[in-house]
């Protein structure tokens, strides 16, 4: 009795301080990958508005003819380096920012560069956003809010014996194939149709892409992390691929993020950018690390649910973006409207119709003889 008696509270207290420092360690890289992504995001979303403004350089030199139309035209203009730079700067930070946290954290914080982007754009480029642009941005933040707060724990893996592991699991290459044969129809079918008429085209490029480069970010990212703490990792071949696999995928995004920004609005292409950015990565971590699997049905209720008021942000965003709708006007803008359609009466034929009437007439049964003859008074 006596051995059991003084045993057992050395194991527990030894338990509570082992336990306590990996907290102590989890809080503190939580708030390093916390910073890390809202500098990633602000630098990111700069980014976009400075690459904007040397594409619109471009295409002035060059009678608007856009990139898009003129091969990479755009890599001879100082401004668009500029941007660049911001953005690889941004990207570094983002890199980090995924070494310290988890994806499901850092990524829903991307939502910070979709603000950014629409408030320098009204400044800098002059595009429109009203006061519904305003508040989505706002569902936008929110939203990231609720996510953040009940993102999942991702698996911690600290070695790349680990991660090598979990890539083999036969769902995961499933999965990963299905997403790469989904972006091989689109970069070699679609895109050269359709890509210059519907933006989703080229932001689902680069968002199926993006998840890849997130998962080759914590693959080198572990690597990094194991080097430093004295076990090599740059002779693993492992290693290379995760480098490979997010040179490649950054330069190919690259190339269709260019293309979406001459061709389309910018609070357009970020917005829709980071909704697919978003869903993918997600997709991917929790098909990898089993995010999910370790939480309750209410964190996962939330987490969706922020992610639903980020998309319904979007969503407005993108389908009031060039209607002129301020806090004066907004009031009187339906009232004006139906003032205004019962002020006009239409003369036909020497009689007075109504609007309503007159249309239906002449869709049914007037000629066009008889349409030069009407004659519009307002009252």
């Amino acid at each position: 009795m006596s051995y059991n008696n003084t045993t057992q509270p050395s194991i527990l207290n030894v338990t509570e301080e082992t336990l306590h420092q990996v907290s102590e360690a989890d809080i503190y890289g939580f708030w390093i990958g916390f910073s890390l992504a809202i500098f990633s995001n602000a630098f990111t979303g700069s980014s976009y508005i400075v690459k904007k403004l040397g594409l619109n350089r471009v295409a002035k030199k060059q009678e608007g003819v856009l990139p898009d139309h003129d091969g990479y035209g755009y890599l001879k203009e100082w401004l668009w380096w500029v941007g660049m730079s911001l953005m690889i700067f941004g990207e570094i930070l983002n890199f980090l920012a995924y070494i310290f946290a988890p994806a499901t954290l850092v990524t829903p914080l991307g939502a910070l560069s979709v603000i950014v982007t629409a408030v320098m754009s009204s400044i800098f480029l002059k595009e429109r956003l009203n006061i519904i642009g305003k508040v989505s941005c706002g569902l936008c933040v929110i939203g990231s809010t609720v996510m953040v707060v009940h993102s999942p724990q991702e698996t911690q893996v600290h070695s790349m014996d680990e991660m090598l592991e979990k890539v083999q699991e036969p769902i995961f290459i499933v999965y990963c194939l299905t997403l790469l044969g989904v972006a091989l129809v689109f970069i070699i079918i679609l895109a050269p149709k359709y890509g210059g008429k519907y933006v989703l085209v080229y932001q689902a490029i680069c968002g199926i892409l993006g998840s890849f480069t997130v998962m080759g970010s914590k693959g080198t990212g572990i690597a990094i992390s194991q080097t430093v703490k004295g076990d090599q990792q740059f002779t693993n071949w492992f290693t290379y691929v995760n480098l490979a696999i997010v040179i490649a995928c950054i330069l190919v995004e690259l190339n269709f993020l260019n293309r979406s920004l001459a061709k389309f609005n910018t609070a357009v292409v970020i917005p829709i950018n980071y909704v697919l950015f978003t869903s993918f990565v997600v997709s991917l971590s929790a098909v990898l690390f089993k995010d999910f699997f370790y939480m309750n049905w209410k964190d996962i209720v939330s987490f969706f649910l922020g992610f639903i008021i980020v998309v319904g942000g979007i969503f407005l965003l993108n389908s009031f973006k060039d209607m002129d709708i301020t806090m004066k006007n907004l009031p009187k803008a339906h009232k004006k409207e139906i003032e205004k359609d019962e002020t006009i009466n239409i003369l036909v034929n020497g009689n007075i119709k109504n609007t309503n009437d007159t249309y239906r007439k002449l869709d049914n049964s007037q000629s066009i003889a008889s349409i030069d003859q009407i004659v519009f008074e307002t009252k």
